[in-house]
């Protein structure tokens, strides 16, 4: 089959690789029929090369049509239509009946110290192989496949794999009151979908960029928007249509590669730099991320409100404002997401063809499989008005 594969920092290539089988009872097999680009996925692009092999299958948004099921599924059958979560998970060990999916222990990567496996997600979560691709190997696949209604475009379902659900995650975390107002860092396709998500529960929302078409979109869907290009302190901006205080809640929706942090932007690109042998065990125990937006989050958020982190962090010894945070009643929440938790509460949603969350009002490009590579670069750049590309095996 043909899948998406990596071969080092910038370098993706469609190749064919081997097709993927039934290995456990427990696994499925699906022909992927739409599959995205996450912005987690750039990380691997730009700077977690030390933790990727050559020729790894990329992706973990995922959906399509059952192949084939081993002899203990019973949830699903060959003909189903799918969206796969991300995060792989058993649905019936300590973590998982406390409905923390992203921790499940039989998944868990313990070599690395780290949480569930997810799919095409470097060897720290289990090196499982990715949704980029004509086919897909499915663990535990009597718990994690969504079956979804026949009929409705593949893009109506398919951000529930990742996009919908650690969205409403990251609302859910930032504990916004009733009537309060929610601050969102970030316009890519997880922060388009928080604003959505705080829209649609009836919360104000201010959004935070610097690039022209996302703020656009953002707009459109009744969001007000403070350019980054436009200010020079952005806290303070949001504090003056705030009442003086700032948000009850503050979503960063940016993570690790945040403009404005030269410093730790050089140490990444020295590290990315480096051999894996070097670089992996200095990532792992001292690296550092860019942190402008989590610190921007931090003052820009009101005395005693939440601030929700859902952009993707990897460093182990980031610096952090502990005299602000703690001076000023600071709540963070954060993590992986748990993706089957929220599912029941967003497939009525989606479902509805009024569309509330706006999500046939997200994909900016849909490309065949073959340009997988083109999609990275301008996904990557900022190109072409990039903000969500679709992949179509």
């Amino acid at each position: 089959m043909k899948a998406l594969t990596w071969h080092g920092k910038r370098d993706v290539r469609v190749q064919e690789v081997s097709d993927p089988a039934i290995k456990e009872s427990t696994d499925a097999v699906i022909r992927v029929t739409t599959t995205g680009i996450c912005g987690s996925d750039l990380h691997f692009y730009e700077l977690f090369g030390p933790f990727m092999m050559e020729g790894d299958v990329l992706g973990h948004e995922p959906m399509g049509i059952v192949e084939e099921v081993g002899a203990d599924i019973r949830n699903i059958k060959p003909g189903d239509r799918v969206v796969i979560p991300f995060t792989i998970s058993c649905g019936h060990c300590f973590m998982c009946d406390r409905q923390l999916y992203a921790q499940c222990e039989t998944t868990q990567c313990r070599d690395h110290g780290m949480g569930a496996a997810l799919f095409g997600y470097t060897k720290l979560y289990g090196e499982v192989p990715g949704g980029q691709a004509e086919y897909l190997r499915v663990p535990q696949a009597h718990f994690g496949p969504i079956k979804v209604p026949e009929g409705p475009p593949d893009e109506r379902y398919v951000y529930l794999s990742d996009v919908l659900p650690t969205a409403w995650q990251a609302v859910e975390w930032a504990d916004i009151p009733e009537g309060g107002t929610v601050a969102v860092f970030g316009l890519g396709p997880i922060g388009q979908m928080c604003c959505r998500i705080a829209r649609h529960l009836g919360r104000r929302v201010i959004a935070v960029d610097g690039v022209s078409e996302r703020l656009a979109m953002a707009r459109r869907h009744g969001v007000e928007t403070v350019d980054l290009g436009s200010h020079t302190d952005v806290a303070e901006a949001i504090r003056d249509m705030t009442a003086g205080r700032g948000p009850d809640s503050v979503i960063d929706a940016v993570g690790m590669e945040a403009h404005g942090s030269p410093f730790a932007k050089l140490a990444q690109s020295i590290t990315s730099m480096l051999p894996g042998r070097m670089a992996a065990p200095l990532m792992e125990t001292a690296g550092v991320d860019r942190l402008s937006a989590l610190h921007h989050a931090i003052e820009t958020v009101r005395r005693g409100g939440t601030v929700s982190i859902i952009g993707v962090y990897g460093g182990m010894t980031d610096p952090m404002p502990m005299l602000r945070m703690f001076d000023k009643g600071v709540t963070l929440r954060m993590g992986q997401t748990h993706v089957k938790r929220w599912i029941d509460t967003l497939l009525p949603l989606v479902n509805d063809d009024k569309d509330p969350l706006g999500v046939m009002d997200l994909a900016t490009h849909r490309l065949p499989l073959d340009q997988a590579p083109y999609g990275y670069e301008i996904f990557q750049k900022k190109r072409d008005g990039a903000i969500k590309v679709l992949l179509h095996p």
